[in-house]
């Protein structure tokens, strides 16, 4: 497969992570500070972002897309320290970004949509033809490609999402509740997709889904209160509950474990 190639990608890499986190505060308004005090590095492959609403996942997200500039401590992306502002275009280039809800214009195909997006994020115009096909060929939607975007479902419009946030190749790719919408096969398909691109980026996946962290990701990140709880596999989280705690499966009797060590057996 043909990618774009830029400069950045071309250079020796002189990171050891491509997402780290020094005590990073993140502010939400005035006064409530939604990540507090994170410190947490992620490289190569899928990593699960887990936690209740309200844990501060979507701040977080934001933060690494630099959306949402650090209030203190430190956050770097491809070694270099993340400001926010104009001055991170170069970053910015590396990064794919799916947020909760996004904007499009409805009575752009899907194809034009894709292709403005990785207009926006500077993809060589030669190379755009290529990238926005394979893009909505990963998601399944090569028949779809020009059908306007009003025309489409729920679901499609999302996975639609996923590939302008996988135009440009990136190294960094940032989904935030990805599989709203998709249907149980849309899933599937999707936990297969995350896996594939798992191999060679660094892909964090917010999400209060347990199971398609199970399925997906060979990391999970535990998040509550804007403070990391808990790093490890899967398999790890399993074994941190107990046939007593609430959950269905292993899976969510460790996150229930977890998070009633973390603010108060019982809180909500």
């Amino acid at each position: 497969m043909t990618t774009a190639t830029g400069a950045a990608d071309l250079a020796p890499r002189q990171y050891a992570w491509e997402i780290e986190a020094d005590a990073l505060k993140v502010r939400v308004g005035r006064n409530r500070m939604a990540v507090d005090g994170l410190t947490l590095s992620l490289g190569t492959g899928t990593h699960g972002l887990l936690g209740p609403n309200g844990a501060g996942k979507t701040t977080l997200i934001r933060a690494l897309a630099t959306v949402l500039r650090p209030a203190e401590g430190d956050l770097r992306l491809f070694g270099a320290s993340v400001r926010g502002g104009t001055e991170q275009r170069e970053t910015r280039r590396r990064i794919g970004y799916l947020p909760q809800e996004f904007g499009y214009y409805k009575r752009f195909t899907v194809r034009e949509f894709v292709e403005y997006m990785a207009w926006l994020k500077e993809v060589p115009k030669r190379d755009i033809p290529g990238a926005v096909q394979r893009a909505v060929e990963r998601v399944g939607l090569a028949d779809r490609a020009d059908e306007r975007m009003k025309a489409l479902s729920g679901g499609m419009v999302r996975r639609v999402g996923i590939a302008q946030a996988i135009v440009n190749d990136p190294a960094v790719l940032l989904l935030d509740e990805p599989t709203v919408g998709l249907d149980p096969a849309q899933r599937l398909r999707f936990r297969e997709l995350l896996q594939q691109l798992g191999r060679d980026t660094c892909v964090v996946v917010s999400t209060h889904l347990v199971e398609d962290v199970a399925a997906a990701c060979s990391d999970v990140v535990l998040f509550a209160e804007g403070r990391l709880v808990f790093q490890g596999t899967p398999a790890e989280l399993a074994a941190a509950g107990s046939d007593d705690q609430p959950g269905d499966s292993p899976l969510e009797r460790g996150y229930s474990a977890l998070l009633d060590t973390s603010r108060g057996k019982g809180a909500w």
